[in-house]
């Protein structure tokens, strides 16, 4: 069941990279920054992810980040999801979030799943919500 909101986050993409494939679907790598809050924590959050775009034409991607609080508290994520082009030039991703932290700040997160909401433009601008799975 979907829980209550875990974090909401705005930012940019910083980096994008053409990446080999072996099936002749396009793969790409892409890193961004965002700043918003993780359990009513200001936060900020950095992440790397790969996607492939499949035969029908959506995205699967696969990507990792650190988020880290106003004094030093981190939590680490692995996440997977699917994507599809939006008409305007951007990404919609929806997808589940897994959590890491040692943390007191984030200690609610440490083993918890989380299903996101990622949306890019075109311009690079990126914006995300994450919701507890229950």
């Amino acid at each position: 069941m979907l829980g209550d909101l875990l974090g909401e986050e705005r930012g940019e993409t910083t980096s994008m990279r053409v990446l080999p494939t072996d099936d002749g679907h396009p793969a790409m790598e892409v890193s961004f920054q965002a700043a918003g809050t993780l359990l009513n924590v200001a936060a900020r959050d950095m992440g790397t992810y790969e996607s492939y775009v499949r035969a029908d034409g959506t995205l699967y991607g696969e990507g990792q980040g650190i988020t880290m609080g106003p004094n030093g508290e981190t939590v680490t994520w692995r996440g997977q999801g699917v994507g599809h082009f939006t008409d305007d030039g951007g990404v919609s991703w929806r997808g589940a979030i897994y959590y890491e932290t040692a943390s007191t700040a984030f200690a609610e997160l440490a083993g918890a799943v989380g299903v996101y909401e990622f949306e890019t433009d075109a311009e690079g601008k990126v914006e995300a919500k994450v919701y507890a799975w229950k």
